[in-house]
């Protein structure tokens, strides 16, 4: 067995030991307040969900119109290549630019 097989089946028994210790240490009963915790952020949850599965068909949509124009350029016998490498490079400087921003806010958050 590899190394990494082991490792995974060390997690794998570490998540069940933690599991098994969560249910057996919670014996009473959930109080109304923590029933109307629970509520209100699978709620949020919920919204969380619906917001990001929004986002994807939206994403999709642009993609697919975007696709759309490549191709009829395409046929129309343009050369797309130019307009695929500036997207390209585009979407690298804000991939760049949000990874800094995210690591701004951490440093930001720990007090740094």
């Amino acid at each position: 067995m590899s190394n990494e097989d082991n490792q995974d089946r060390e997690l794998r028994e570490r998540i069940a030991n933690q599991l098994r210790a969560t249910e057996s240490a919670r014996t009473a009963p959930a109080t109304d307040q923590e029933l109307q915790a629970l509520k209100a952020a699978a709620s949020r949850l919920d919204q969380l969900l619906k917001t990001g599965a929004d986002a994807d068909v939206q994403a999709l949509r642009s993609a697919a119109a975007r696709l759309d124009e490549i191709l009829a350029s395409i046929g129309r016998g343009k050369d797309v290549t130019g307009g695929i490498k500036q997207r390209r490079d585009g979407k690298r400087r804000d991939e760049q630019g949000d990874a800094a921003q995210a690591e701004n806010l951490t440093a930001e958050s720990s007090g740094e």
